[in-house]
């Protein structure tokens, strides 16, 4: 029946509204509140979605207005989104890491009639781009803010939005989104931008509906379904956590806890004890890292049972797997992999990977220490969720996984990957031109680059616009290279390039942790700036490259490197907030410093 509902689902609303009727009592949307985890029932939450709705009608909002909702991740933040839609309205999320600029382009490119802010802080830049723009009327901060001068903004109080008369408020409600089909829109979902002007995607109620369907099935088939258990951590203004952090747990009637933040991820996990979570491959190499730091701090034992743990890992990834491995791997389950487990809450189904690519070895290692680890892929505008492995259809880290349930994919002959289906968008808002552009025949052209495996997997090789083309006309894959880069323990970040040059260089940001301890062996001062001008600090990063390279073609090696005076972050734009670098923005800093790597 689960997947049925949300197969025969209208809108999200409707799907809400359903699970809530049938889970009225149940805990459902969990945050920690002055040091303690409190929830809100389904019930609850399904009564102030309803007050919500009428009360941003009586503002005056109608039918396909834009509210922008600004927020961290919070119990909130689905209650505002939902009740947008349930007043007929469009939900325009907004990163919280957004400056008054990009507030502006979005508010002005989206039209948005009235915002939502949950803090004093995030309404600090938003507050000047209304005022800017002049469009919004109305503005809804959850908690207090300071107040404001000029325009004809009005303020109206959280609490007193989710007032009134339940009853008639769900009245109105199920009369209303009686008119609301799948084809409608639901949100307006800003792409981070990796390059340009974020746009605008327009994702309709059954884009979101053919997501939710196909993770279900394989939740599904694959685990089954029972008291799930969702830790949403990565930003619900982007498509990938608002589709399979929202409204996937709302699909399959699970709970929602919401993280403190990445500093408190870890400890958040143990007290959770989620069941599924999905996250941004770079938090898997972070782990990963830590991981491996812990258990070489714990003597010989535990580092040969990792180091068994690995090569088992390995050569079942390559389909070797031996008998002989088998009373091993038996000791491992008891001894070693209960324990990681139990850092990841005892109860971890699955972790789902997307939004940017996945380094198969680090695949390997979650699986080999006990984790199922299934990498997904996609884009803001399919909904956002293309493919993903799957147990059943076996896990081949190398792959993002067969095609989600109802999407159709293939190759173009220039080996760009398309796909069709009802998660596709209808375009992008107030761009035709950029919409004719990216869907052609109902097919949606990804700018990925990629091919389908024996099984009908897809294998990513690059973004078509990332791709390196050196002088001499051969394609280097640079994704592959800084993955390879970053799983070195000297190297926290890295970007590399040589479009139309003769070879690739690389720009690295060294590892904060393992530059500090190399700083204490050699007995060096830690400053970064002043470590990175000495030839022997330049020669350890040095062995790391040498490592990579000698696992690489010789068009693909990294012959020349330097380094980056800070990480890559959101805050200084190097990095989108799912975490994938900016090319454009490193390279307009770095360039002239790239450039002397060929004369050197």
């Amino acid at each position: 029946m689960l997947l049925e509902d949300i197969e025969t689902a209208d809108n999200l609303v409707s799907l809400f509204l359903k699970r809530a009727d049938a889970r009225a009592d149940r805990p459902f949307l969990g945050a920690k509140i002055d040091g303690y985890w409190k929830t809100i029932t389904w019930g609850e939450a399904a009564r102030r979605v309803c007050l919500l709705a009428e009360n941003l009608r009586g503002l005056g909002l109608r039918e396909g207005d834009r509210v922008a909702l600004v927020s961290e991740n919070r119990p909130e933040w689905c209650l505002a989104d939902i009740g947008i839609m349930a007043a007929g309205c469009i939900t325009v999320p907004a990163y919280t890491t957004n400056t008054e600029r990009d507030h502006v382009h979005i508010l002005d490119n989206s039209g948005a009639k009235a915002v939502i802010v949950s803090t004093d802080k995030l309404a600090q830049p938003l507050i000047p781009a209304i005022f800017r723009t002049g469009i919004a009327e109305h503005i809804i901060p959850i908690d207090e803010v300071r107040g404001y001068q000029g325009g004809n903004l009005e303020c109206h109080g959280w609490s007193a939005m989710i007032e009134g008369n339940a009853a008639a408020a769900r009245k109105a409600v199920d009369e209303r989104i009686a008119g609301i089909g799948r084809t409608d829109p639901a949100c307006i979902i800003y792409t981070s931008g990796t390059g340009g002007a974020p746009r605008g995607v327009v994702q309709h109620h059954g884009a979101i509906l053919c997501n939710v369907a196909g993770a279900a099935s394989i939740l599904i088939e694959d685990f089954g379904v029972k008291d799930e258990r969702f830790l949403s951590f990565l930003p619900l203004s982007h498509a990938y956590e608002h589709s399979g952090g929202q409204f996937l747990p709302i699909g399959v009637g699970a709970e929602i806890f919401y993280a403190e933040g990445l500093e408190k991820l870890a400890t958040n996990i143990e007290e959770v004890r989620p069941t599924l979570m999905v996250v941004v491959p770079r938090l898997f190499e972070v782990l990963r890292t830590r991981i491996m730091k812990q258990v070489a701090k714990q003597g010989k034992l535990a580092n040969y049972m990792m180091d068994r743990a690995l090569l088992i890992g390995e050569r079942k990834a390559e389909g070797r797997k031996r008998l002989i491995d088998a009373p091993m791997d038996f000791l491992l389950d008891k001894a070693l992999r209960p324990k990681i487990r139990d850092k990841f809450g005892g109860r971890m189904k699955a972790m789902v990977s997307g939004g940017a690519p996945l380094n198969p070895e680090v695949g390997i290692f979650f699986d080999a220490i006990g984790l199922t680890l299934l990498q997904g892929y996609g884009q803001t505008e399919a909904g956002p969720v293309i493919s993903c492995n799957r147990p059943r259809a076996g896990i081949a880290m190398e792959t993002v996984g067969p095609p989600m349930k109802g999407v159709e994919v293939k190759i173009a002959d220039d080996g760009e990957i398309l796909c069709r289906g009802e998660l596709v968008m209808h375009g992008y808002w107030q761009n035709d031109s950029e919409t004719r552009r990216t869907i052609q025949d109902g097919w949606l052209h990804t700018g990925d680059i990629g091919h389908l495996d024996a099984q009908r997997r897809i294998v990513i090789t690059d973004r078509k616009k990332d791709m390196i083309v050196n002088d001499k006309g051969d394609n280097v894959a640079p994704q592959k290279l800084e993955g390879m880069l970053t799983l070195q323990p000297e190297i926290g970040q890295a970007m590399v390039t040589g479009d139309k040059r003769p070879y690739v260089v690389g720009l690295i940001v060294p590892d904060a942790e393992w530059q500090l301890d190399w700083c204490r062996a050699q007995g060096k001062k830690f400053d970064c700036r002043q470590v990175q001008q000495l030839p022997e600090f330049k020669t350890a990063i040095r062995a790391a490259v040498d490592r990579v390279n000698a696992e690489l073609s010789v068009t693909e090696k990294i012959r020349q490197f330097t380094f980056a005076d800070e990480p890559f972050s959101i805050e200084n734009e190097e990095m989108t907030p799912s975490m994938k670098i900016r090319r454009h923005k490193i390279k307009e800093r770095y360039q002239d410093r790239l450039d002397a790597l060929y004369r050197s």
